[in-house]
């Protein structure tokens, strides 16, 4: 097999090494960065899920937040708002050992609100095809039609699942998906 004459390189983004690619979509230098960065995008997902169950449950007329329900609600980290009121920028007031609040209004003032980052996938409305004879091809007239042997139409149908159904000898497809794949082609 022939080798191309260049050489792509690119920085791994978890341990800053320079590598050379194997495969374009490459982008770790090895198995072990890419698990590193697999597991820190879990624990990312992890914590946004925690944060989106603590922000269900504070009702919306509690003035006093903890930290950990301010850092739910808000785009701020729990260190930054200790250090925050550490310095007296964030007035707080401590009802004991950890027992820490600040007020929702103070907070407000300073940070937005924290956006959802997992939106929920909306499924896609699945399509409804007429498969009545009249509205399909048969494998044959697709090949003639479009000058492709039997076999790469076969293969064509099961890569982009178009559906097929069978009566007697003959598979049908629809007219639309066919013409909608070989649109390019049509002689």
């Amino acid at each position: 097999m022939a080798q191309a004459k260049y050489e792509i390189r690119r920085r791994c983004p978890i341990c800053g090494a320079i590598f050379q690619i194997r495969t374009i979509d490459a982008t770790y230098c090895s198995k072990q960065c890419s698990d590193i960065a697999y597991k820190r995008k879990k624990d990312r997902e992890a914590k946004e899920a925690k944060y989106e169950q603590i922000a269900k449950e504070i009702p919306d007329i509690r003035e006093f937040l903890s930290v950990q329900e301010a850092v739910a609600l808000y785009c701020v980290e729990r260190d930054t708002l200790y250090r925050e009121i550490r310095k007296g920028m964030l007035p707080s007031v401590n009802l004991g050992k950890k027992q820490l609040r600040v007020r929702r209004a103070d907070i407000e003032a300073r940070f937005p609100l924290r956006k959802k980052v997992r939106k929920v996938a909306k499924k896609p409305i699945p399509k409804s095809y007429n498969l009545d004879p009249e509205n399909c091809y048969t494998i044959g007239e697709i090949s003639k039609k479009y000058r492709i042997h039997d076999s790469s139409v076969w293969a064509h149908i099961r890569k982009f699942s178009i559906p097929t159904r069978q009566i007697g000898n003959y598979v049908y497809a629809p007219k639309s998906e066919i013409d909608k794949l070989y649109k390019s082609i049509e002689i």
